[in-house]
């Protein structure tokens, strides 16, 4: 899965000396003692729906939660009231759950779904976050 490792940080990442703010990962223990009560149960229905779609590499750094294959295919981001999950597609969708403006970025589409309940991490946005693991390179 990862083609680098920081060794600095750690931290995994797709390409060789690949830009980024050294800070070690933490553990999801550790993430979660400082973090918001509604965003573990929201990670945890992520995770859940996630299982058996391939190797995930999870990776708790001070801004959220990165998804990693061997680049990041989704990101967890607590914010007041949700936890903003981002993630990346070969198309634009066009949906109410879709939060922010679509923005492109190469062949790919940056999406954003703010969740505020784990019962929205249903067979939808399961679906989309698949579909990025699946766009994500080994």
């Amino acid at each position: 899965m990862p083609r680098w490792v920081c060794p600095e940080c750690g931290r995994q990442f797709a390409r060789t000396n690949q830009g980024h703010e050294c800070a070690p990962a933490m553990t999801l223990e550790e993430y979660f003692s400082t973090g918001p009560p509604f965003e573990r149960p929201i990670f945890d229905a992520v995770w859940r729906g996630l299982d058996g779609v391939g190797p995930i590499h999870v990776e708790p750094v001070s801004v959220g939660i990165f998804l990693k294959r061997a680049t990041s295919f989704a990101q967890l981001r607590p914010m007041t009231r949700w936890v903003a999950v981002s993630f990346s597609l070969g198309r634009s969708v066009r949906s109410p759950r879709i939060a922010r403006k679509v923005i492109p970025h190469g062949s790919r589409y940056h999406h954003v779904v703010n969740v505020r309940d784990p019962a929205e991490v249903d067979d939808e946005l399961l679906g989309w976050l698949e579909e990025a693991y699946d766009l994500s390179p080994e």
